[in-house]
């Protein structure tokens, strides 16, 4: 993986705890509905499935269709870019806090065909202060298939009062009542 020194945790980042509420084998829900990575309800989304086999990865699957490409018959590279954006988001989610992307580097290995199952993994690196440094990579046809993608990735802790600021609030109020937001 080719990285810039942006996405490389700095010699003091701490290892990432795994959070109680978060069991091994546990599936992960969407974080939004209309979400273009996980939500269930976008026409042409993504629709990622993620789980975690320990607490501290994120693995998911999806299928490349012809909403999907970019050159005839495979896909985008913004959509695999997605994916990876998608599935590295997911592994923060594991912590229980929000995050939002900092910068995503990502290299881009094999053709992707419509119709193939894409198998993401993604991993936390380290943790200091708010910065979370990730990587993840997406294997073609199963889990130890050829790696046709991969990404490494800064991630920035926000409150959620982020998402009420430069979002809609009351849609954040109906998918996460969990969470107070005073914007």
């Amino acid at each position: 993986m080719t990285r810039s020194s942006l996405t490389t945790p700095p010699p003091d980042a701490g290892a990432p705890a795994v959070h109680p509420g978060t069991p091994p084998g546990a599936a992960l829900g969407s974080h939004y509905r209309h979400c273009f990575g996980c939500g269930s309800e976008h026409p042409t989304g993504l629709h990622l499935k993620a789980r975690t086999p320990d607490g501290t990865t994120v693995e998911a699957e999806f299928t490349v269709g012809e909403a999907h490409q970019g050159a005839p018959m495979l896909a985008h590279g913004g959509v695999l870019a997605a994916a990876m954006d998608e599935v590295l988001g997911m592994s923060v989610y594991l912590f229980h806090k929000p995050y939002v992307t900092g910068r995503l580097e990502t290299d881009y290995l094999l053709p992707v065909p419509v119709g193939t199952t894409l198998h993401l993994r993604a991993w936390c690196n380290g943790i200091a202060g708010r910065k979370a440094y990730l990587e993840a990579e997406g294997r073609i046809g199963a889990p130890d298939g050829p790696v046709a993608v991969r990404a490494a990735a800064l991630f920035i802790e926000v409150s959620m009062e982020h998402f009420a600021k430069h979002g809609d609030l009351a849609a954040i109020a109906a998918e996460h009542p969990d969470y107070e937001v005073n914007p």
